[in-house]
């Protein structure tokens, strides 16, 4: 047994030298996920057992994600379990939240394609309580995944998820199709930070040549899968936009954009022309 505070310390200093941003807060959330308490529980703790740590230090010191070590991550105030199959939600995408709350829309089904942790499915439903929602992903993994945080956020009887090439095993029609597809452009892959390109998955990320693979097959669809009046929300990756409007364009849908926070464009809103 060691200090908690000197444990702190020496945990502090050792994802320091890995390169980790904010070290010390990231030990603070290490050493409370090893004891399985909080923030105020570690507080409490005079001293802490080496062991009951160090394999988690290492694996982040190791670069690997503390959404992935932890096994949670906070989206639009709601607690999501996440693993390594599927992507760590990220701030950035609560644009797409923000974006369909601001539109008016009141869907009464929803579509999320390529829907991972499920969070932004979730987090539009938690929103829009009489609304329906089917998520699916090519991962069953990522599914089941997505079913088990519908359950814990009680929304389970409010969604569905499946296993499917975005919507080619769908029919009928949506309100509201949401989507975060992978958009980084293939070569740009291995250039990322480690978290990224040696732990989330590949599946996820890669966007082909040009980073719009996935565009082209979701808009292709959205004649067959949007309602006359409803909403496309789809997630882009910086200097993305011009690309996406000429898609959405040419499939006779008209496109405005929503920056984030940093005044990136992040969010395609694809209706049809009237």
């Amino acid at each position: 047994m060691i200090p908690t505070d000197r444990a702190l310390a020496a945990i502090t200093a050792r994802l320091q030298a890995a390169g980790i941003e904010a070290p010390r807060r990231e030990a603070r959330l290490i050493l409370a996920a090893a004891l399985g308490t909080n923030a105020a529980g570690l507080m409490a703790r005079d001293a802490v057992d080496e062991a009951l740590y160090e394999t988690l230090v290492a694996r982040r010191a190791a670069r690997e994600p503390l959404a992935y070590i932890t096994g949670t991550r906070e989206f639009w105030g709601l607690s999501f379990a996440v693993s390594q199959a599927t992507l760590i939600p990220r701030p950035d995408t609560e644009t797409l939240v923000e974006a369909v709350l601001e539109s008016g829309l009141k869907p009464g089904n929803v579509l999320d394609l390529g829907t991972g942790t499920g969070c932004l499915l979730l987090a539009v439903l938690h929103e829009c309580p009489g609304a329906f929602g089917v998520g699916v992903d090519i991962n069953p993994a990522a599914a089941a995944l997505a079913r088990r945080n519908a359950q814990s956020l009680n929304l389970a009887r409010r969604a569905a998820f499946i296993t499917g090439s975005w919507a080619a095993a769908l029919g009928g029609k949506f309100d509201l199709v949401l989507s975060n597809p992978p958009y980084i452009e293939h070569a740009d892959i291995p250039a990322l930070m480690p978290e990224v390109a040696a732990y989330e998955p590949a599946m996820a990320l890669d966007g082909g040549a040009d980073g719009l693979f996935a565009y082209r097959a979701i808009i292709a669809d959205l004649p067959r899968i949007l309602n006359p009046d409803g909403l496309a929300v789809l997630e882009l990756g910086a200097g993305q936009a011009i690309s996406v409007a000429a898609l959405a364009n040419a499939a006779g849908l008209s496109c405005q954009l929503r920056c984030d926070l940093a005044g990136t464009e992040r969010a395609a809103l694809l209706k049809f022309c009237k």
